[in-house]
């Protein structure tokens, strides 16, 4: 079995904040015309990010914590390709845990190979029109159906991030058995029957081409198809796989907000109304303001960062604590963007200015499952027992 890095390596780190500040230059224009970033990414594989958390020998095999830090500086510049880079390192992860002789090494070393190689995307697409989030439960609707040599894939995904860039869809579905099996079956780019319809039109994160893609009758050989069990098998989620999936997501959003107390802090110091005759900085009332948001980002590293180093060190939380991971972690962003937003009226409100593109992207952080109603719930209703 593979292990991660401890250490983050510094060089990785200190290129995604400069790669960071530098595609918040163009951040804007791809919020305008919803672009996905195809340039951004191109840059990150040349520099040798989509090798990160991949074992060797493809990659340098790195840690939670290493990649935390990647998606949080690249998430505060520009949002869309902190998104897209950490679904692959969480696609990619389960290689530094699973033995060689694990039924699905052999197809996640041959996509995660892809991804280093060529600079290869690919996601998980869940969504459905009829089924909502699987989070929710019951069955999807796209079912896979056995045929000779593998299955037939028919239905249909919504908001798959990247659609129409992806190397790989890999596609959360069913089987046609009379006891179902469920899973995620993987179809390669160019496969007869895949469609993308363009259906993203969204608040925030417009730069994410989570579109709709569609499945007619796409055969998938036997041997693609990723992890499939009985229904009941997916109740006792991977502690490791969720600490992951949790702290890059709430990442995402924790960096919208450092950009967001970024502008507000150069705000104050900038703006000095007649009637004040100072910046708004030597205004104690906003010192305070931006005193709770810097609170609340200390909440959000210091949950992000025990979170990541205690899974690198073997001791993954339980699901329970993560899940609050998140929650906070989302609400706090949240709430650290809508302070500055309500402290600089027009001006924050403004397209001009970024700070309302901020609180549209971060608003998404509550799209991510789990939303707090489920964890909240199941947390009160454990405690009760």
């Amino acid at each position: 079995m593979s292990s991660a890095r401890i250490e983050p390596d510094p060089a990785i780190v200190e290129a995604a904040i400069e790669l960071g500040a530098r595609f918040s230059l163009d951040a804007a224009a791809l919020d305008e015309t919803a672009r996905f970033p195809v340039d951004n990414l191109a840059e990150l594989h040349r520099r040798g990010f989509f090798r990160a958390v991949v074992p060797p020998p493809f990659g340098s095999a790195g840690s939670l914590v290493e990649a935390l830090k990647v998606v949080s500086a690249l998430s505060k510049g520009e949002p869309n390709t902190g998104l897209t880079l950490a679904l692959q390192y969480l696609l990619h992860s389960p290689l530094l845990r699973l033995d060689r002789d694990a039924p699905s090494w052999r197809l996640r070393a041959r996509i995660a190979e892809s991804a280093v190689e060529d600079g290869a995307l690919i996601n998980v697409l869940r969504v459905e029109h009829e089924l909502g989030t699987p989070v929710r439960g019951g069955l999807p609707a796209t079912i896979a159906r056995r045929v000779t040599g593998g299955w037939r894939l028919t239905g249909r995904k919504i908001y798959s991030t990247g659609a129409g860039y992806l190397a790989w869809n890999a596609v959360w579905a069913r089987s046609d058995d009379d006891a179902p099996l469920v899973g995620v079956w993987v179809t390669p780019r160019g496969a007869e029957g895949v469609g993308v319809v363009k259906s993203w039109n969204h608040l925030g994160m417009r730069a994410s081409a989570s579109d709709e893609v569609t499945f007619d009758d796409v055969f998938i050989p036997d041997d693609h198809a990723l992890d499939i069990r009985r229904p009941e098998e997916w109740a006792q989620p991977d502690s490791v796989e969720l600490a992951w999936t949790f702290v890059l997501f709430s990442a995402i959003y924790d960096g919208v907000a450092r950009a967001a107390r970024d502008w507000f802090i150069e705000f104050l110091k900038r703006r000095k109304p007649t009637n004040l005759g100072a910046a708004l900085a030597t205004v104690p009332r906003l010192q305070e303001a931006l005193g709770e948001i810097e609170r609340l980002l200390y909440i959000n590293e210091t949950l992000l960062f025990s979170t990541a180093a205690a899974v690198d060190r073997g001791v993954a939380p339980a699901a329970t604590q993560t899940s609050f991971l998140k929650c906070t972690v989302a609400d706090n962003s949240i709430a650290a963007v809508e302070k500055a937003l309500s402290l600089t009226g027009n001006h924050g409100l403004s397209r001009h200015n970024p700070l309302q593109r901020h609180y549209r992207d971060v608003l998404c952080s509550r799209i991510h499952s789990p939303q707090s109603d489920t964890v909240l719930a199941a947390a009160g209703a454990a405690a009760l027992r």
